[in-house]
């Protein structure tokens, strides 16, 4: 531990992890909790080893940092800023495996701070950073197994495999695409190693208790994927991936070309090139979404920084090179994470428009074009949201039989996470892994409905005999905007009964 704290490299990089770490911090509460964490984040109420489209780790995660730090938004942001700081420090290390001396590891450094993909990565509390991490430290093992040869790294890669399964199964394509370029490489022997099938054996068992989960709970991923393919990647246009490959790295794009150069050429590295190529062709063939390749950046970013540590001698082209990358990200931070204010994305993005016609970023899944990008609009509305349920609730003369109902997960996680402080029930909803949670009957009958939908069901009008709006949420900003909060009591039949048809 001595030695690398002695070691004035070290400490570069770290000042930058920390740099890194304190840049999401400062910019954690420009806006609200986003949709997905708040899902996310809501799972950690409900420890499982597996949940309706994500496997369990994430969830896991959720309840040390709300047992830890409680339910606010900080408790939320913290875990991926420091993830930031730890991803700088890896991809150095990373940069170092390869054969990159001290420019190479820094520049390493400033490069994985600056890429849009990973500031806004970095910024939300999702399986992507996580993703991203995993794929690095096992690329990160690989490496230094194919430096060294020896086989303790094989037990490791499929320990961490199986960790990695535990928080996104895309992994699984990081790993089939590299055991079939080592399949058809000088490499091909670890096939015949013990160590290589104890690796595998390892990862398996950790990651077995999901896979219980799946059988038990008849393979909701299978349902997850289809709907995924059928509403989402169906409309993946193959050369906006492409082309997002090098707009996501952006100022950090000229050393991922360098990077495959590098990989390519080496005759030692060349199946980590071919590895990703096959990744990147596969995901291209499926019509996956961009964001899908993050975690490749890393490896072939610290790739690019050998051929410029090698070409590049002069102190002073050393020193422009990092400078421009940070001066080419600073007038596009917004693109990577809210370094403002709701108003100031409006403006900047409303400055676009007006000065050079660009609607960069604000079309929406639907195609329709708002004020904000659609990441952004979703971290709108949900306090709103849970003030004018908690006002509704306190209008429940007796709360043990009153029920609140939301019709999607962002709404249900909204009651779930920032209703705590206003002491708030758990939700009722059919979406995502809160169906899993729902009740099969309710003890006393519900008497009192709080009812969050962009509109009145029919159902629930005909059920209840006197229904009032309590409010809606007012921020046209926000993707929620118009979502209502209704009151409903004096049901005109058994609530249980109804929940049975």
């Amino acid at each position: 531990m001595k030695k690398w704290f002695g070691n004035k490299v070290n400490l570069v990089v770290l000042l930058f992890a920390v740099i890194n770490v304190l840049i999401h911090l400062l910019i954690y509460n420009n806006l609200e909790f986003h949709r997905d964490e708040l899902l996310y984040f809501a799972l950690g109420r409900h420890p499982d080893f597996g949940y309706m489209t994500v496997p369990p780790l994430i969830g896991w995660i959720a309840t040390l940092m709300q047992n830890i730090f409680g339910y606010s938004l900080f408790a939320v942001k913290l875990f991926p800023a420091i993830l930031s700081g730890v991803m700088v420090l890896l991809s150095s290390s990373l940069a170092k495996e390869l054969g990159g001396k001290s420019y190479a590891q820094i520049l390493t450094a400033v490069a994985i701070i600056v890429m849009p993909i990973s500031l806004r990565a970095f910024h939300l509390f999702q399986p992507v950073p996580l993703d991203m991490f995993f794929w690095t430290l096992i690329l990160f093992y690989i490496v230094r197994y194919l430096n060294l040869g020896k086989d303790k790294y094989l037990v490791i890669i499929g320990a961490l495999s199986g960790i990695a399964m535990l928080n996104k199964y895309l992994v699984a394509l990081l790993i089939g695409s590299f055991l079939i370029a080592l399949l058809f490489s000088e490499r091909r022997k670890v096939f015949t190693k013990r160590a290589f099938y104890i690796g595998i054996l390892i990862g398996i068992l950790i990651f077995l208790p999901n896979i219980l989960w799946q059988i038990f709970k008849e393979f909701p991923v299978i349902g997850h994927m289809n709907a995924l393919k059928e509403n989402q990647l169906a409309n993946v246009d193959r050369l906006s991936f492409l082309t997002d490959q090098l707009f996501m790295p952006l100022a950090s794009a000229f050393l991922f070309v360098l990077g495959f150069v590098f990989l390519i050429r080496s005759n030692k590295y060349r199946v980590l090139g071919i590895t990703a190529l096959l990744v990147i062709a596969i995901l291209l063939l499926l019509r996956g979404k961009s964001y899908y390749t993050i975690g490749l950046f890393p490896l072939i970013v610290a790739a690019g920084t050998l051929i410029v540590e090698k070409y590049v001698k002069h102190l002073v082209p050393r020193i422009i090179i990092p400078a421009i990358m940070v001066l080419l990200t600073l007038p596009i931070l917004p693109f990577g994470m809210p370094i403002y204010g709701q108003q100031g994305l409006i403006d900047y993005y409303a400055d676009l428009e007006k000065d050079f016609g660009l609607l960069l970023g604000r079309t929406f899944e639907d195609g329709s074009v708002h004020s904000l990008p659609q990441d952004y609009a979703d971290q709108l509305g949900w306090e709103e949201l849970a003030q004018i349920t908690a006002k509704a609730y306190e209008q429940i003369p007796d709360k043990e039989k009153a029920a609140i109902y939301c019709e999607n997960y962002g709404q249900a996680g909204a009651i779930s996470v920032i209703g705590k402080k206003h002491g708030l029930p758990e939700p009722l909803c059919f979406h995502e892994s809160f169906v899993y949670w729902v009740p099969e009957k309710f003890n006393p009958d519900i008497e009192y409905f709080i009812y969050i939908n962009d509109e009145l069901g029919e159902d629930v009008n005909e059920l209840f005999q006197d229904v009032k709006v309590v409010g809606s949420i007012s921020n046209e900003h926000a993707r929620e905007f118009g979502t209502t909060v209704y009151l409903c009591s004096r049901p005109k039949s058994s609530f249980n009964a109804f929940g049975k048809t």
